[in-house]
């Protein structure tokens, strides 16, 4: 076995890898909180800044989007499609042949006991 496969053999055992998060500055105390001087009409009062939001641990994982099938694929795939399909639908015919069966079944006992249903 190469060294590589039993790298990744191994791989998904090790930890991730570690992304340590950016310091940032506190933030400063809510208006309520402190006496702050009076300010004249004509500036607008001062909001409070917040800090950024904490950015996730890893990096996303990036989206490779599947290659374009070709048309001999595309045509196996959907034959092989439509053949579920068709057997799928013959389960469910015989599915529905079983439920009209008992179906009868059940208003045939009812009808001996002279309790037909409406």
């Amino acid at each position: 076995m190469s060294w590589w496969r039993i790298w990744r053999r191994f791989f998904w055992m090790m930890p991730p890898p570690y992304y340590p998060y950016p310091q940032y500055q506190q933030p400063p105390p809510y208006p309520g909180q402190v006496q702050q001087p009076q300010q004249s009409s004509a500036t607008q009062p001062q909001q409070p800044t917040y800090p950024a939001p904490m950015p996730p641990a890893y990096p996303p994982y990036p989206y490779y989007p599947p290659p374009p099938m070709t048309p001999e694929d595309e045509l196996r795939m959907l034959e092989e499609y439509k053949r579920a399909l068709e057997e799928d639908l013959r389960d469910l015919q015989e599915e529905i042949k079983s439920v009209e069966e008992r179906i009868r079944e059940l208003r045939e006992m009812l009808r001996r006991r002279g309790q037909e249903p409406p």
